[in-house]
């Protein structure tokens, strides 16, 4: 059964940065893509960034050159770095183990992240 803790979040203020981790279990993190994506009061799920089995990732482009992405597979985690934040970047933050998740069943529980002065 694959397992997904996402952590690091927190309060920030704007232009701050927080580093947000995704721990993994049950599943051999080679084989996979990791997703992170955030949902907002009022809106639905967007995707931030996305990191592939080989290596590649993209970013949406509201935190594109902002945000980077990256893993440690000898430690089943990802990690999402988060620069230069805003009040727009506020939300629950969370992971997936597929970037392109059919539902929300498939995101962890998440971690909140308010960025305000």
């Amino acid at each position: 059964q694959v397992h997904l803790v996402e952590s690091g979040g927190g309060l920030v203020q704007p232009g701050g940065s927080l580093r947000l981790s995704c721990a993994i279990s049950g599943l051999n993190l080679d084989y996979y893509d990791i997703g992170w994506f955030r949902k907002a009061p009022g809106k639905g799920r967007e995707g931030v960034s996305c990191i592939r089995s080989d290596g590649s990732s993209s970013y949406g482009d509201s935190v594109q050159g902002r945000f980077t992405i990256s893993r440690d597979n000898a430690k089943n985690t990802v990690y999402l770095q988060m620069n230069s934040l805003k009040p727009e970047d506020t939300a629950v933050y969370h992971c997936a183990a597929d970037c392109a998740p059919p539902n929300d069943l498939y995101l962890g529980p998440g971690t909140q992240v308010t960025v305000s002065s």
